[in-house]
């Protein structure tokens, strides 16, 4: 009888030894995936759905002593924690399941460049955070929620600086417009870009309205500033801005490689053809150095400017009507003689 108690309390011994090995000392995690793994769970995921998404990264645990242990730990509860997290080759069992139950949470890059309109916005954005595009769409014109962060609906665009955003995976609509929201306001209150927009007599709106024009005007970041500064001057003495990229936005024909009459002649309060002034909001996401660039303008008398047509990307600037004619003839010149009609 002490022969087999004493052989059970071996084996009982045994099993345990190799239950800790499985859990404890046995990677959970391949060392063979040489590299940390990004693992995603979207929201709502059930215990088999995380095991699936571990799965599909080559993350396969030795279910047999990995699933009582998830339980022990309270890693079994339904709905599991969502988001994404990194996990590096060769964690244990343990360790594993304590990431995924209570450790942080990895982020991702949201990158935002310039985007024309809010809908170009929610499908930048959903291509890095769970919610699907309509998810944000949705928000971005539900009115109401617009203008409760202060926005209207011309205006929403503004809201958006460009840059490289780091975000939880997970992260809601109303998360990510809450973010927004306050680089908006770390932008505008960093570089005295509050007082550089009272000194050009605009408003925050106003000057990335205005820098959106600018923006699409060139190509070319060294010359933004002087174009911003035509465009001031016509603003000052009640000129038309005329601003070809407005008349584009107006009638949305984005494809179209020149602006013919009709587009200059299409009723919109976009046309700045049609309406002195600036449109009611951008026409476009503006890039930073086009909103500096409407900030810090290069002060001239110039109220034209015309392709150059060389290839170049830039521009030829007059002060008179005429001057004006001159510098569109060379346009017209450089055209042909490029062989291009």
């Amino acid at each position: 009888m002490k022969k087999i108690i004493a052989l059970l309390v071996l084996v009982g011994l045994l099993l345990g030894a190799y239950a800790y090995y499985q859990v404890m000392i046995v990677p959970a995690v391949p060392n063979a995936l040489a590299e940390p793994v990004a693992v995603e769970f979207p929201t709502g995921s059930t215990y088999e759905q995380v095991m699936d998404s571990l799965a599909a990264k080559g993350i396969r645990p030795n279910r047999t002593f990995f699933d009582p242990l998830a339980s022990q730990m309270g890693f079994e509860r339904s709905p599991m924690r969502a988001g994404r997290f990194t996990v590096n080759p060769g964690m244990s069992s343990v360790a594993l399941i304590r990431k995924l139950r209570g450790g942080a949470q990895s982020t991702v890059d949201v990158v935002l460049t310039t985007e024309r309109e809010p809908m170009n916005v929610a499908a930048k954005v959903a291509r890095f955070l769970e919610p699907d595009s309509l998810d944000f769409l949705r928000l971005f014109q539900d009115a109401d929620f617009v203008d409760s962060v202060g926005y209207t609906e011309e205006t929403f665009q503004t809201l958006f600086i460009p840059n490289t955003y780091e975000m939880y995976w997970n992260a809601t609509p109303r998360d990510f417009v809450a973010r927004m929201v306050k680089e908006h306001d770390r932008f505008w209150n960093s570089n005295d870009r509050m007082a550089k927009a009272e000194a050009v007599g605009l408003s925050p709106a106003e000057v990335y309205t205005l820098a959106s024009i600018v923006e699409k005007e060139s190509l070319q970041a060294s010359e933004r500033p002087r174009i911003a500064g035509v465009y001031l001057n016509r603003l000052r003495i009640g000129m038309p801005l005329q601003a070809d990229p407005t008349a584009v936005f107006a009638t949305r024909e984005f494809g179209v490689g020149r602006v013919l009459n009709r587009h200059i002649e299409f009723d919109s309060p976009y046309n700045t053809y049609r309406y002195s002034g600036l449109p009611p909001g951008p026409i476009t996401m503006s890039s930073v150095g086009s909103i500096d660039a409407v900030l810090a303008p290069e002060e001239h008398k110039y109220l034209y400017f015309c392709a150059r047509g060389d290839g170049s990307g830039l521009h030829n600037f007059a002060t008179t009507l005429s001057g004006h004619s001159r510098n569109i003839a060379i346009y017209v010149a450089n055209l042909r003689e490029r062989g291009i009609r």
